[in-house]
């Protein structure tokens, strides 16, 4: 598929982006929109949505490279990601409508102070900055190789052009409109998937029931591992730290909480949260269905394999499955990259303007204008993210930064943890010291344990860096009076 192809591709999804966009905004595009979406948002649309937002471009590469080399136990994880979406239905949410917050971080003001307040939200919007600039930085590179180096157009420029398009059709309505264009993106994602699958299976000339049997065969087939207490994948490991990563990368991100904030009513919110989480499930069964398929064409065609798991599927795509494949790939990344990517502009914008400008407390004409430009230095911090990214151009480096941010998420675990099952105040103004000494202490436990025990912490490091803050806190309120929730 040509270059010129791709980018009529890529034209053409984004004029249906913004039309969407101008057709949401067009009644509507205040703060309230902006932030909340009006609270009018159907749940159904919201669930279908949440699913793109949540499988980033570098998730839709991603998970069906694991196959080779974790089989299917990346599954352990994703069923715990349910049971922590139940968690978040009942616990979080519920908490969310009865103090009737704009930012979720709000309610640490409420619990602690001013100080636990403003850690909470920076320390949120230092993870989703990073991160979602990582990720928008990882698919942005795959098509400026597949276009645009070949019509020697700079990746500055390609980079300035991918952020421009998310602003031009999320400023007006910012989270109002992204509820629907996610929806849009959400189904391009999955009908890509499917009909990746359709194509992949076609090339093996297999039936479905031949299929399922070689699966069951294969050494690949592996879900569940109890045996082996030291490995990455023991289920015990995967499946609890899989519902402590959905609570905080759902539950505590406003990135995803702020989608559920829109629906008309706490009814609504958990009906939605349910049936993303029941979503969740097949969808990543069938990016692993995906990755095994791959593996048994490259046996049956001789095809050397590279070295990167993430590389597996690009290169089937883009050399050996043809143009309908190649095309699916690009609609299928553009999707769920840009699903992820503009819902992180919209909450950076809304946790920015909320939790460190106060917007809320200005007149109405004053807080618009100063969500307006917080979303535009937000984009242009992205482009800047997206360049440094580019210049260090180090795979290494860039895994360093992934593990960093993941870092960066347990201490909203233990801070928000603290407030919920216990009715002790604290010292708000020491808990920023907490929470930035807990993930400093977590590295120095985890390069303990490897040179002690030969074992190295993988996701769990997530709830033991919950557990330190969360112990800090307490230590924080000893002497304190307690107070009733």
């Amino acid at each position: 598929m040509s270059g010129l192809s791709i980018l009529l591709i890529i034209a053409v999804y984004f004029s249906l982006l913004w039309l969407i966009s101008y057709i949401v905004g067009k009644k509507s595009s205040d703060n309230n929109a902006f932030f909340l979406g009006n609270k009018k948002s159907p749940w159904w649309v919201v669930a279908i949505g949440m699913v793109g937002s949540s499988i980033s471009g570098v998730s839709f590469i991603s998970v069906p490279g694991m196959v080779r080399g974790i089989d299917f136990t990346y599954m352990q994880t994703v069923f715990g990601f349910f049971f922590g979406y139940l968690i978040i239905a009942n616990v979080l949410l519920p908490l969310y409508y009865k103090l009737n917050l704009t930012s979720i971080y709000t309610y640490l003001e409420q619990r602690f102070g001013k100080y636990s307040y403003k850690t909470g939200a920076w320390f949120f919007l230092l993870s989703r900055t990073i991160g979602s600039g990582v990720r928008l930085y990882l698919v942005t590179m795959i098509l400026q190789e597949l276009i645009f180096n070949a019509w020697h157009i700079p990746f500055v420029v390609t980079a300035m052009v991918a952020v421009f398009l998310i602003w031009l059709y999320t400023h007006r309505s910012g989270i109002k409109t992204i509820v629907w264009t996610d929806t849009l993106q959400t189904i391009c994602l999955v009908l890509a998937l499917v009909l990746m699958v359709v194509q992949v299976s076609r090339q093996l000339n297999f039936s479905v029931v031949d299929y399922a049997n070689l699966i069951i065969q294969s050494s690949h087939s592996r879900i569940f591992v109890f045996d082996d207490w030291y490995s990455k994948q023991n289920f015990f490991k995967q499946f609890f730290s899989g519902i402590f990563i959905a609570i905080v990368m759902t539950g505590l991100d406003l990135d995803m909480m702020q989608k559920n904030l829109t629906c008309k009513n706490l009814r609504d919110a958990k009906k939605n949260m349910y049936w993303y989480g029941i979503a969740f499930v097949p969808l990543n069964l069938l990016f692993l269905t995906l990755g095994a398929m791959l593996l048994m064409l490259a046996t049956k065609n001789n095809i050397v394999l590279p070295s990167s798991p993430d590389e597996i599927l690009p290169l089937f795509a883009t050399k050996y499955l043809g143009q309908v494949v190649t095309f699916l790939f690009v609609i299928g990344i553009i999707a769920a990259t840009f699903a992820s990517s503009d819902s992180a502009l919209a909450s950076l914008t809304t946790s920015f303007s909320v939790d460190i400008l106060g917007v809320q407390h200005d007149e109405a004409k004053v807080a618009e204008r100063k969500r307006k430009y917080t979303h535009i230095g937000m984009s242009v911090l992205f482009v800047i993210i997206m360049l440094v990214f580019k210049e260090l151009n180090n795979k290494s480096i860039i895994d360093a930064i992934y593990t960093i941010v993941s870092y960066t998420y347990g201490p909203l675990l233990g801070m928000f943890a603290f407030g919920l099952f216990t009715k002790r105040q604290t010292r708000d103004k020491m808990v920023p010291l907490v929470a930035v000494a807990s993930p400093f202490i977590c590295y120095g436990l985890n390069v303990l344990s490897s040179s002690l025990f030969k074992y190295q912490l993988g996701y769990e490091l997530l709830m033991i860096n919950g557990l330190i803050t969360f112990g800090g806190m307490w230590i924080l309120s000893l002497n304190y009076r307690t107070i009733e929730l």
